[in-house]
């Protein structure tokens, strides 16, 4: 199949997602917004990958595209394409579909468990994993669960973790594709947002136990293999 993603920033792109994609034989071709990278017609692609980004998805007025980017995800969904959102990504799709975004009450930054909820067993596309799983976070926004999505996980800093709605479309506030690597960049463009908090690491604490990276990635695989089922 062919996955077309949407890109921010020139330093959060796919991580292990395009590891996953070029094993499995998928093509890949990207809008980079950052750069004014046209949005390809909705039969050119099967799914759509909306990655994160250090803006707000209510921030239009700096960010001229996000408007634009609103309406093709709307209409990507209405297609019936698989639509995955992850951080940002997950807060768009989460606003298209009618939701309220907004600063949540604890910034999320390092690794934290979340914990499915008993809805998710329900659901393939989380099929196998373990109830509690320790994740990698870098948001402070969140969101309300859409009308007519399903609430798939929860941490003790944010409520509202991972949904999906119509069987194809999947909102993860958290990061399952990071890598070392990524990480790196996230932190060199971002450090600013390391501000002391209940639910933010240093990077000390960060990299500490790189282990998880390679959990997270094939968490991440687990589900990309599930949603193409």
């Amino acid at each position: 199949m062919h996955i077309h993603y949407l890109q921010h920033v020139p330093f959060e792109g796919l991580g292990s997602i395009q590891t996953w994609a070029i094993d499995h034989g998928h093509s890949l071709s990207a809008t980079r917004f950052y750069q004014n990278d046209p949005l390809p017609e909705l039969k050119d692609f099967d799914w759509l990958i909306v990655m994160g980004g250090p803006m707000n998805i209510y921030e239009e007025e700096k960010y001229r595209w996000l408007k634009t980017e609103k309406a093709f995800i709307k209409e990507a969904i209405t297609a019936n394409k698989t639509v995955i959102g992850i951080c940002l990504g997950a807060q768009l799709i989460a606003d298209v579909l009618g939701a309220k975004v907004y600063q949540g009450k604890h910034k999320e930054i390092g690794w934290f468990p979340i914990e499915l909820t008993a809805e998710a067993s329900n659901y393939p596309v989380f099929a196998d994993l373990p109830q509690k799983i320790t994740v990698f976070h870098w948001h402070g926004d969140t969101f309300d669960l859409p009308p007519g999505a399903v609430h798939l996980a929860l941490s003790e800093g944010c409520t509202n973790q991972a949904f999906i709605y119509n069987h194809r479309v999947l909102g993860l506030q958290f990061h399952l594709e990071s890598t070392p690597e990524s990480l790196e960049q996230i932190i060199t463009n971002c450090r600013d947002e390391m501000v002391p908090g209940k639910y933010v690491q240093n990077p000390t604490e960060i990299f500490a136990n790189p282990d998880r990276f390679c959990q997270i990635n094939a968490i991440m695989g687990q589900i990309l293999a599930n949603l193409s089922l």
